[in-house]
């Protein structure tokens, strides 16, 4: 990725261009910070109804407490792109329960099921980022939703903005038999010192952070703005390695390490250095080159690792070595055995679409067989923590019957979902509801066939890559498409990307091959295409991947 190209204009970076705002985004920001709204939520707002908000708050300052308006249903893909947000949206709201580190008592998961139930319609997603989302919120039932989520420690502070977001965190952290370092207490402090820190409030876009002590590098610590994984160091002990830069969207670029080992008790600090930098030298005048992908591309890994020692830490950091390839699946699906002999079981929801009442029956279900803690996943899945040996199968047995599959099918497993023109203003296609529809009828078509492992599908509504097209075997992108001389909604086709893993040595982005494009309601049938030509070609002797074949295959195999 270019970085961008020298200008007369100023950039607005803070540290070199002053702080004058370049544009309307910037301006409200300086004027009254996001954080600041939440008074007026609950004193104004909340007894005024939607038609009280002021514009400026509800299309800005909402989203740092994890408000965005939801779709207006009836309003087709097509339109997607010529209407204004006010006459796309609804007056409901998605609202966005911040996990940082995806980590839940079974009392918390009983209230965000309990508030799914009484004010969401029923609604619950399990993101890709470890929170959980509901739908058809009200403005007037916003204080109360706090009041239920913060009595249980739960929160939806910088949920969203131009903030530091949830910071993904390893779902087995401090139980897991084969971790090198539990990455909770960096994670706590980050939360505590940082989350709803006005001076760190005003970013120049979304800032994302991953911390995982795990060897499964199962935070997908490359498409972050900033990212710890846990090493040894030959002389300093288990430590981070420091990866910045990451991002995808519509201009992917995936993360860089800056060569620094840290240690654990140098993450917070560096952590804060990292946004910081970000803060006071990310590029604000244009929207879309305004993540630290862009600075890094400019800056490059040696000088940004300079300026974050000597400007922001006021010391160096050690040289380390870079983490080794991961030995098992990040997602944690199945049974694994924790460092005190008891078990975590990783279940997997179709797309991480539940509902409060599956919530709300989850909790009472692990609770039943002994457990009273779960983490969500980046993958969307469920972790349950601490059930003793003999209530695993019974455990699984019940989860099976709520639609919650210990043992899926890989198609199952490997598959995800954006939130989809259901309810995103944004998206041009359904993606939830399609996603859903393929995996069932694929476990059936695919049923005689041995997959030699996951594979992923990863299935997005709009450019914009919530669902991490780019790095799945199967990504796809929504857009219309024309298909037998007839405009219908469709994807894109991206193959053969992926992050760390088993089995790749290497993080890389998927291919994209010229005219690729499936219909909305065709996903099941390219998917059994081409998964039955890869097993029909791959090279079983060198244990060849669907993402390897993929980037050898000739366009035709693909097809």
């Amino acid at each position: 990725m270019r970085p961008p190209r020298p200008s007369s204009k100023p950039n607005g970076q803070w540290k070199i261009d002053g702080k004058t705002p370049l544009n309307g985004n910037e301006e409200w920001k300086q004027v009254d910070d996001g954080l600041s709204v939440r008074e007026r939520i609950e004193n104004i707002y909340s007894v005024g109804g939607f038609q009280s908000i002021d514009p400026t708050d509800l299309h800005g300052r909402f989203r740092v407490w994890g408000l965005y308006t939801q779709r207006k249903p009836g309003i087709d893909g097509g339109r997607t792109a010529t209407l204004t947000p006010e006459e796309l949206e609804d007056e409901y709201f998605m609202f966005r329960v911040r996990i940082d580190g995806g980590q839940l008592t079974t009392e918390q998961l009983r209230v965000i099921g309990g508030i799914s139930t009484d004010f969401a319609r029923g609604t619950a997603d399990i993101t890709d980022r470890q929170n959980i989302q509901l739908h058809w919120i009200r403005v007037e039932d916003v204080p109360e939703i706090w009041r239920r989520l913060e009595a249980v420690g739960l929160r939806t502070t910088e949920a969203c903005g131009d903030v530091p977001r949830v910071i993904l965190g390893s779902p087995v952290a401090g139980i897991s038999a084969d971790e090198l370092i539990d990455p909770t207490p960096q994670i706590e402090a980050i939360s505590r010192r940082f989350i709803g820190d006005p001076t760190l409030s005003n970013l120049p876009r979304k800032f994302k952070t991953a911390i995982t002590g795990h060897p499964s590098q199962d935070v997908v610590h490359e498409i972050n703005d900033v990212a710890f994984v846990a090493v040894e160091h030959p002389e300093l002990g288990v430590g981070y390695d420091l990866w910045v830069g990451g991002a995808l969207s519509t201009t992917p670029r995936l993360g860089e390490r800056l060569g620094a080992f840290v240690r654990p008790d140098q993450v917070v600090d560096a952590w804060h250095g990292v946004t910081q930098i970000f803060r006071d030298y990310g590029y604000r005048r244009l929207r879309n080159k305004a993540r630290l992908k862009f600075l890094l591309a400019e800056w490059g890994t040696e000088k940004f690792r300079q300026v974050l020692q000597d400007e922001y830490l006021g010391y160096e950091l050690a040289d380390g070595p870079a983490a080794r390839k991961p030995a098992t699946p990040g997602d944690h699906v199945g049974v694994h055995k924790q460092k005190d002999g008891r078990f975590y079981v990783g279940v997997t929801p179709i797309v991480g679409r539940v509902s409060g009442e599956t919530l709300t029956k989850l909790a009472d279900i692990a609770e039943a067989h002994g457990s009273a803690r779960l983490r969500t996943t980046p993958h969307q899945k469920i972790v349950i923590l601490d059930v003793p040996e003999e209530h695993v199968e019974p455990l699984i047995a019940e989860l099976d019957e709520l639609g919650l599959q210990a043992r899926p099918s890989l198609i199952r497993r490997g598959t995800i979902a954006c939130t989809g023109i259901e309810f995103c203003k944004l998206a041009i296609v359904e993606t939830k509801v399609n996603a859903t529809a393929a995996v069932l009828d694929l476990e059936e078509r695919l049923k005689g066939f041995e997959l030699p492992h996951p594979i992923s599908l990863h299935v997005n509504g709009c450019p914009n890559s919530c669902a991490r097209i780019q790095t799945a075997d199967i990504g796809l992108k929504g857009q219309l498409v024309t298909i037998d001389g007839e405009q219908v909604p469709g994807y894109q086709v991206h193959l053969g990307g992926g992050l760390a893993s088993q089995d790749r040595d290497e993080p890389g982005l998927g291919r994209t091959v010229r005219g690729l494009k499936v219909a909305a309601d065709g996903i099941a049938d390219y998917v059994e295409r081409v998964v039955t030509r890869f097993l029909a070609d791959r090279d079983t002797a060198a244990d060849e991947t669907f993402a390897q074949w993929a980037h050898r295959a000739e366009e035709e195999a693909l097809q």
